[in-house]
């Protein structure tokens, strides 16, 4: 079986700190690899992988702003879709665009969806809803409009993240620095408990940053801006717990199963994927506010950080991914 896989070009695949979509096909890629199949990465040419490479910028248009991010796209979606009869199946991680050559060839095409930028984007995914073989990567981001062939979750390399029984006195905040995540609220519970924070992330939100996150950036509330994967494991590990007071409806969360994979408990406000990814009160806390957040801190001595760990290694390893994606294949070809 020969597989295509489509990854953005904002970074690099995998990232060097922020580009989420960019990970999961750089975890899909490697899985395939490993599991002997003959897979070709379309992604930046700075890109690594195990497998074929096929590249037409060198580097991700976030990462070099002279590039206009539209012309890229079009050159590099199309240098795919022009080799589309070179594969077995293309598995597009790059949204909608992709869907747009689906009906011009035969190869079929598997888009996992990794959430709606907006309701706006709909009718592209509408219109193509009969071939699109859609894959939601949570129950809640399923939208009623469109017709899905599974739900599979994110899967992470589990060696990577190295569980820690023994925690430091801080809490952590890990993600976009956007009032979507809710970097403001992570701080008023961390003043409310007298607890340290570590703020890690890309400033997403200028305006936001300096207005509600700056002005706190004393004493216990250290920001220290985006963290690569060592440094993300130091974090994540080391931590009492993952506050995650989001204030839309994510997807998924890929710090949230990073953090439990550590062994670190997620004190989350209870909002889209949430439900599905922690077990509440066995791996973490769900709930509403900034109020409840703070409680759920003093009650962080009665989770058991291995439970944790076990949960996230059931759930989100990339080896189950894997495992049902080429099940997957198999069911579409």
């Amino acid at each position: 079986m020969k597989i295509a896989v489509l990854a953005p070009i904002a970074w690099r695949t995998p990232p060097r700190h922020y580009g989420p979509w960019e990970q999961m096909a750089s975890n899909l890629t490697e899985g395939l690899v490993n599991s002997g199949l003959d897979v070709t990465l379309f992604a930046t040419g700075d890109s690594i992988t195990d497998g074929n490479l096929d590249s037409v910028i060198e580097i991700g248009y976030e990462e070099d702003r002279n590039q206009d991010a539209k012309v890229v796209e079009c050159l590099h979606i199309s240098n795919l879709m022009e080799k589309a009869g070179d594969f077995d199946i293309i598995h597009n991680h790059y949204d909608f665009l992709p869907l747009s050559y689906s009906g011009l060839i035969k190869t079929p095409l598997i888009t996992t969806i990794h959430g709606f930028s907006s309701e706006k984007i709909l009718r592209v995914y509408q219109k193509y809803n009969s071939i699109g073989n859609y894959v939601s990567i949570s129950n809640s981001n399923r939208h009623s409009s469109l017709s899905y062939k599974a739900t599979i979750y994110n899967g992470l390399d589990t060696e990577a993240f190295h569980f820690n029984d023994q925690p430091d006195d801080y809490l952590v905040f890990f993600g976009r620095i956007h009032p979507d995540k809710g970097t403001a609220e992570a701080i008023q519970i961390a003043l409310k408990t007298n607890k340290k924070l570590i703020i890690a992330g890309i400033v997403q939100d200028s305006e936001y940053f300096r207005e509600k996150v700056e002005p706190f950036l004393k004493g216990d509330i250290e920001f220290i801006g985006s963290a690569g994967p060592e440094k993300r494991n130091e974090l994540l590990s080391n931590a009492l717990a993952l506050l995650h007071p989001i204030s839309f409806e994510e997807p998924f969360g890929l710090s949230v199963a990073e953090a439990m994979l550590c062994g670190t408990p997620v004190i989350a406000f209870n909002k889209g994927s949430m439900p599905e990814l922690i077990n509440d009160r066995q791996t973490g806390f769900l709930v509403n506010n900034v109020e409840e957040a703070a409680n759920a801190v003093q009650d962080l001595p009665g989770i058991e950080r291995l439970t944790c760990r076990n949960w996230a290694m059931e759930r989100f390893s990339q080896k189950k991914m894997v495992e049902d994606y080429i099940a997957l294949y198999h069911k579409i070809l």
